[in-house]
């Protein structure tokens, strides 16, 4: 008798401390090319849900708790973590780099909770710019707290748009459908906007399988062209702009990504005024919050050499945390209802999360490499004593876009 209640007693304390805690299934590359990106992204949903339990947790005390899979930035290896994820019992999964990773998992979630109603998962993005995945692809269980490819390149060249000084552009990125879709979108609004800037050249490079970019750098050079566009991210962006600055490539990079992984250590100096990019967020933004923030990471994270960068992990935490104590439950199908038109303030001000596609609407910032000076330049990017200046904020009233989105609500 005492040994069944003593069994008794255990089984009830292991289900009271699984209660106690929410898993989110980090899956990303942490091996492979883009390792160094998913370890990045590790340590931002570490802090970011680091903060929510010093809050004191979601639900009166419940705490979050990243549990990291390794997906080698391949979409098949994905499902396979993904499914690895739901065994286990998790119910929220987070991703961001590489879109055909995202476009596999969208799928895989959505066959999932159509079979099992009772044990569905919310997918929560943090990148992967893929405008379809808020568009014909869009699903209820998908959230996307980045900017995607067209809202970031509208931005992007409405700035060019206004620099006279622009007359040839070369196009260079990586050949998946996140590539394809800056190269398609940058063509189709320069044109629009610069009719007179003529496109030099439009290259798609295998993903992360490029050691040497000097080939493509010596095409570039041989154009003429004064600006460069490019939505390539880690190696991928660090190794070409590492052989534009060994060849003496003078162009400027307007970018997505360059605020991320060796980027800015890779180009140093050579960058300074000439490397772009259009984010949601960057360290010198201005105001209290941003400090804070830059200041935490770089305390949590003393021996990285890297920096705060994704505002959309901590955004997509927050507005996680806030939609289960709106929605008093932790159940994927209620929180997502709860997340659906949820505003939130971040640094930037107030965002919202559309109700018609998911889509997270928020300010953007194009911004330029220059020395840090203590002032409007307060904080460096990878300890370089460079990082980005502010030359314009977009409102993200001026980011919204048009949906073809039709989802289908649980």
């Amino acid at each position: 008798m005492r040994l069944t209640a003593a069994i008794a007693f255990l089984l009830f304390s292991f289900a009271a401390q699984a209660q106690d805690t929410i898993k989110i299934a980090f899956i990303e590359g942490l091996s492979g090319p883009f390792a160094n990106v998913g370890e990045i992204g590790l340590r931002h949903y570490q802090i970011a849900t680091e903060a929510v339990n010093a809050r004191g947790g979601v639900l009166g005390g419940m705490k979050f708790e990243v549990v990291p899979f390794d997906s080698k930035t391949n979409p098949q290896e994905a499902l396979l973590v993904l499914r690895q994820a739901i065994d286990q019992g998790i119910r929220y999964i987070a991703q961001g780099n590489g879109s055909s990773v995202a476009l596999a998992l969208a799928d895989g979630v959505a066959k999932h909770n159509d079979r099992n109603p009772a044990k569905s998962v919310v997918f929560l993005k943090y990148a992967a710019g893929e405008p379809a995945l808020t568009n014909d692809k869009c699903i209820f269980w998908h959230f996307r707290f980045d900017a995607d490819v067209d809202m970031k390149m509208q931005a992007l060249t409405n700035y060019m748009a206004t620099q006279k000084g622009i007359k040839k552009v070369y196009l260079i990125n990586q050949d998946y459908s996140f590539g394809q879709a800056v190269a398609k979108s940058a063509r189709a609004m320069l044109n629009a906007k610069r009719p007179d800037v003529e496109i030099v050249g439009d290259d798609l490079h295998p993903l992360g399988k490029v050691k040497d970019f000097s080939p493509y750098v010596a095409k570039i050079k041989a154009t003429g062209a004064d600006s460069v566009i490019t939505g390539n991210w880690g190696n991928d962006l660090a190794l070409l702009v590492k052989a534009g600055k060994d060849a003496g490539l003078n162009v400027d990079y307007y970018t997505y990504y360059a605020g991320a992984a060796s980027v800015i250590t890779a180009i140093g100096e050579a960058g300074v005024g000439h490397v772009k990019q259009v984010t949601t967020w960057h360290a010198n933004i201005g105001g209290k919050g941003a400090t804070e923030h830059t200041v935490a990471y770089r305390a949590r994270f003393p021996d990285v050499r890297d920096d705060l960068y994704f505002s959309s992990v901590r955004v997509s935490i927050d507005a996680l945390a806030l939609a289960m104590d709106k929605a008093k439950s932790a159940d994927p199908a209620k929180v997502g209802a709860a997340l659906e038109g949820l505003k939130l303030e971040d640094d930037s001000g107030e965002v919202t999360l559309r109700a018609d596609n998911h889509q997270l609407i928020q300010p953007l910032y194009i911004s330029t490499l220059v020395r840090a000076n203590g002032k409007d330049v307060k904080f460096d990017i990878e300890k370089t004593g460079l990082g980005f200046r502010t030359d314009a904020r977009i409102e993200g009233k001026d980011t919204v876009m048009a949906t073809t989105c039709k989802m289908q609500r649980p």
